[in-house]
């Protein structure tokens, strides 16, 4: 089995304030069916108010993003699926919930981890 990030960025949910309780179940409701279906592996939002570092390999903290990055922002799921077919059905799910489309995308194997 191979593991998919589905995510989001931030401004790609334009939900109404008064539809935000609403996404809010849907969307715990689709986390609950990937946790009883066993595809579920950690899933969260990016904290927006905090701000990204770089950590160099000395320890060196510094400030920000790699400027070539797009920001991260918005929410993401990492599955552990059977086939690329089932992490799309996730997705499908879970846009629906979040009313906004899921980006897809596979981690590459690696026993190690």
């Amino acid at each position: 089995m191979s593991k998919y990030l589905i995510s989001f960025p931030s401004d790609a949910m334009v939900v109404p304030d008064a539809e935000l309780p609403q996404v809010v179940a849907d969307s715990h409701a689709v986390v609950r069916e990937a946790k009883a279906a066993g595809v579920w592996v950690f899933g969260g939002g990016i904290d927006e108010t905090v701000a990204p570092v770089r950590v160099e390999g000395s320890g060196a903290v510094l400030p920000g993003a790699y400027a070539s990055a797009h920001p991260m922002t918005g929410g993401f799921t990492v599955l552990e699926a059977p086939s690329r077919d089932v992490a799309l059905e996730w997705a499908a799910r879970f846009a629906a919930a979040c009313r906004c489309p899921q980006e897809v995308r596979r981690f590459g194997d690696d026993a190690e981890s």
